[in-house]
């Protein structure tokens, strides 16, 4: 079991900047790969960046040049710095971790707003 809390959404002007954080507990050991993922309303899930168990990184095409994907090994922490950020950036961000053992699963954190408006 997996349990996920994201933390660092708000409020920000376009053109500033934010920093999410998501904490991981539990069988962490058995993550493969991590990511955050965005939904506005009415819209569908989005992905923004995914962070893998040897650092490999993707991007979706939105937020390139943009938005940076991290991790803390000390603090078993990942972090999506957030720059530049636009109004249609607006969504629930969400923490993934991927788990491919005893099989293939999805972990999902309960979502933190992030607004961009002026």
């Amino acid at each position: 079991q997996v349990q996920l809390v994201e933390s660092g959404g708000g409020l920000v002007q376009p053109g500033g900047s934010l920093r999410l954080s998501c904490a991981p507990s539990g069988s962490t050991l058995t993550i493969y790969a991590m990511g955050w993922y965005r939904q506005a309303p009415g819209k569908q899930r989005e992905l923004v960046a995914t962070i893998t168990r040897g650092g490999l990184t993707t991007y979706g095409d939105s937020v390139k040049g943009r938005f940076t994907i991290s991790r803390d090994n000390a603090k078993n922490t990942v972090y999506l710095q957030m720059n530049s950020l636009k109004p249609e950036d607006t969504a629930v961000y969400y923490c993934d971790a991927h788990s491919r053992w005893p099989k293939e699963y999805d972990y999902w954190g309960q979502g933190t707003q992030v607004t961009v408006s002026s």
